[in-house]
């Protein structure tokens, strides 16, 4: 009968047995669907202990090689832009003001993160996710300067 009743309950509760999409690591969050760890903190801030120090910064499209190349080094793996996908399966449309989890991203500003992918529409402009509205919009110019978070793949 504890059988019976401990496999009734698992199907009536499943949020309780299904693991968590993400897992923190400290300066890098494992992000289980997308197959990828995010930075935990925007560039321009630090990780430290349980939030992000510094002041995230802005930074226009050209400086963003040279970034990845000081973000590899220091923190080993092959760090990029995420793709507009990737950066949208961060919004949080249930949280209350800055749209993601702060619990796992400290500190994200409500703005507009870069993306990696040009505006198919107008290839001038550059997609962008706004952390908040929680909407994708593709009309920023590379010259714009916008929040920055990286991805590597797993």
């Amino acid at each position: 009968i504890k059988l019976i009743i401990g496999i009734f309950f698992l199907f009536l509760t499943p949020k309780y047995v299904i693991a968590s999409e993400y897992i923190p690591r400290g300066y890098f969050v494992i992000d289980l669907k997308n197959k990828i760890e995010w930075m935990t903190c925007p560039v321009g801030m630090v990780w430290n202990k349980n939030t992000c120090n510094g002041m995230a910064k802005k930074y226009e499209l050209k400086f963003l090689p040279d970034i990845i190349n000081i973000a590899n080094k220091q923190l080993e793996g092959s760090w990029r832009l995420p793709s507009r996908k990737e950066l949208e399966s961060l919004i949080c449309d249930e949280c209350k003001g800055v749209k993601i989890n702060q619990k796992l991203f400290p500190d994200t500003p409500a703005q507009p993160f870069w993306t990696s992918q040009k505006n198919w529409w107008s290839p001038k402009f550059i997609w962008s996710v706004n952390f908040f509205t929680g909407h994708s919009y593709g009309r920023f110019v590379p010259e714009k300067k916008l929040f920055v978070r990286f991805v590597r793949d797993r």
